[in-house]
């Protein structure tokens, strides 16, 4: 089941968690699109591994979408590196401006930089 079967209601409620996560990361901290999936419940009443499968693309739904104060620079992938499209060097610009270095092959430690929700 992708994002495009659920209903809007649905889909909004899963973008507010996912944007209410994000708000809380810390400036100088990221986190993955999958590891944002894990820690919210699947949408609707889809099971978790269903769920698993899709959710990082979903949580990168959210993000696309997501309002104007929504730290967006923080969430980056699995590779520990920002996703290449428009607006890729801005993000790392901006994450760069709170610390975050990034190695020569455009990678953040993901060991050091990672925030665990705590």
């Amino acid at each position: 089941m992708s994002a495009q079967y659920l209903n809007p209601a649905t889909k909004a409620k899963f973008q507010e968690q996912v944007w209410a996560l994000v708000r809380r990361i810390p400036v100088g901290r990221v986190m993955t699109y999958g590891q944002i999936a894990e820690m919210l419940a699947p949408p609707g009443e889809m099971n978790m591994q269903s769920y698993l499968a899709f959710g990082a693309r979903w949580v990168g739904g959210a993000m696309a979408a997501c309002p104007e104060d929504i730290p967006w620079q923080r969430v980056i992938n699995a590779k520990g590196m920002v996703s290449a499209r428009a607006g890729a060097q801005i993000q790392r610009e901006l994450l760069q401006a709170e610390g975050v270095i990034f190695d020569d092959r455009g990678r953040v430690d993901l060991s050091r930089y990672r925030w665990n929700g705590e």
